[in-house]
Formats: C-alpha cells, structure tokens, sequence
C-alpha cells in the first residue's frame, strides 16, 4: 500500500460514556452495548485519502474493526461506454480479502454489495462529465467487523472526491439494526448476528437527498421515520469529516457529545 504525499488523515472519536456491564440484552434503555457505545452512537472513525499511488483516487476507511479501502481508476475509453453518446459509465466492485471475516480462507467478490455500491453513487456522479468512458471502483474489504457496506459506500465517495471526479456531493452512508425495541445506530457484527431488522441510508447531505435506502426486516413507519432520522444526522457529521480530510486539514475530532437524538 503506498501512499501519496501530503494526505492528512482525518478521525471521528466519541465522547468518553460512563463504564457499565457489557451485555447482549437488547431489550434494556439502561443497558450499553458489547463495546460501550450508546444506542445512537457511532463507532470512531478514521478517513484517509490518496492511500495508492497507482490510483487516480483512493481512500481508507477504519470503523471499529471494519477496515476498507477503495481505489478508482479512470475515466478511461471502454468499449462498453462507446454505447452510451452523453454520459460515462460507472462500474463497481466489491470484495472481501481471505482474512477479513472469521472463517478464513472466504474472501471472494461481494455481487450484491457491488450493485448497490453502484445504485448508490450512480445518482451522485455528473455522469455528463466523461462521455464514452469509464471509472472504474474497486473496494476491498480487510476487515469485516459490522456495517460493511455503508463504510464502503462513504469509503467509495471519498475515492471519487480525491481522483478528481465531478459529483453533486459526497455521498454518506449509516445504518442502524433494529434490536428488541432499540434502533442501533452503526451496528456492529455480533450486533447484526442478533437484529430482527436493518436500515441502510445513503445521503447526499449537502443536497439532502438520498440516493438509497436498504430496509430489511418488518418496520412500522413511525420506526422508518426514526431510523432515517438517526442516519441522517450521523451522516451529516461524517460528512464535515470527509470534506475536512480533502482539504487536508488536520482534523482530528473529539465529539462532545457524540449521540445523534
């Protein structure tokens, strides 16, 4: 992994919360999560772009224990691009290395992941702006510790933004487990072993727009209209900490009070 000049990294840590017993009952207010956080509460995060050399763009994204990093390619002629007269063609791949989940040896191309990476930036790319070309994105996943899929997507943006690439805006993304009656907020894989439901939200904060939303499970819509909400805000601060590490600004942010309400 080599790393261009003059990247400066960029971090989201939360505030410090009271020490209480770990537990995985969900079902309690008062109880914190395996690893302390509160249920609105987001795991630290760390940003840092220009990480490949050979890339027109890359990034690094470390949430907790989930480690990605995405490189892009391009805009480069294609074949496949000529078919289309006035706009480029976006195309997406994620992947998973042999060591990133518990069972070893099971690192293999994500479809599923690689078309919603797609669905998801697609709509934030002015597309108008290489015409029979192509970018390519490419995301690897080094570690699998939860959320895998938003840390590629805000992961991914953050690549475009730093290979140059023309967007409406950054794109974020969250997501948030639904656990006995509690929404958790950037859940993370031992969390996700035991929810009846997820929320994917991808945003543009900047237009407030979401260019995806991913529900699983059964959700009333009062629980819809939260959980966007919890997404949202948490999205909006990630946001500040993407545009802070592309313009190099040396960041690093300590949340005082680091809960989305």
């Amino acid at each position: 992994m080599a790393g261009k000049g003059g990247a400066t990294p960029s971090t989201y840590s939360p505030s410090p919360t009271t020490q209480k017993t770990k537990s995985l009952s969900f079902g309690n207010d008062d109880v914190l999560r395996p690893d302390d956080r509160e249920w609105h509460q987001c795991r630290p995060a760390f940003f840092q772009i220009g990480v490949v050399a050979a890339a027109a763009g890359s990034a690094y994204a470390d949430f907790g224990s989930t480690k990605v990093i995405v490189s892009v390619f391009g805009p480069r002629e294609s074949k496949k691009a000529m078919m289309y007269s006035d706009i480029g063609r976006l195309n997406c791949n994620v992947s998973y290395t042999t060591f990133a989940t518990p069972v070893r040896g099971q690192g293999s191309d994500h479809k599923e992941f690689s078309s919603m990476l797609h669905k998801a930036l697609e709509g934030a790319i002015i597309l108008e702006t290489f015409p029979k070309t192509t970018v390519d994105v490419f995301a690897l996943v080094l570690e699998s510790g939860g959320s895998d899929l938003p840390v590629v997507i805000s992961c991914a943006s953050l690549a475009l933004a730093d290979a140059g690439i023309m967007m409406y805006d950054l794109v974020t993304s969250v997501s948030v487990s639904f656990l006995g009656k509690n929404l958790v907020l950037d859940p993370t894989l031992e969390e996700e072993s035991y929810q009846d439901g997820s929320l994917i939200l991808t945003w543009m904060p900047s237009r407030n727009k979401v260019t995806q939303l991913t529900i699983t499970g059964e959700w009333s819509t009062p629980k819809i209209n939260e959980g966007m909400k919890i997404c949202m805000d948490a999205c909006s601060k990630f946001s500040q900490i993407m545009k802070s590490c592309l313009k190099g600004l040396d960041s690093a942010l300590e949340e005082e009070d680091s809960n989305v309400d």
